[in-house]
């Protein structure tokens, strides 16, 4: 296995998620495709909270910053809601 590849234990369900750190996509997308497909797949449900920052840092082995900015790429898509001084939500559609 190539040293740049990351294999992490899911957070949510059976799958295992993997940041590939040296690939041409950028880090921050790739968390926002393993966070929107453990949403679409209802490993994390509508109404419950996504894992905190701080534990998508650790998990992924990522910046602050690239956790915010693919949390902002979902909200952007409509599927998570930040709600100030509690986290960050699956929204209920």
């Amino acid at each position: 296995m190539p040293a740049a590849l990351l294999l992490v234990t899911p957070i949510y369900g059976d799958h295992v998620a993997e940041i590939d750190h040296d690939a041409g996509e950028p880090v921050w997308r790739q968390l926002a495709t393993i966070l929107r497909g453990q949403i679409t797949r209802g490993e994390i449900a509508p109404g419950k909270l996504l894992p905190s920052t701080r534990t998508l840092m650790q998990t992924y082995e990522v910046s602050d910053g690239t956790v915010k900015r693919a949390v902002a790429a979902l909200r952007a898509e409509g599927l998570v809601q930040t709600v100030r001084g509690r986290g960050v939500f699956v929204v209920k559609r």
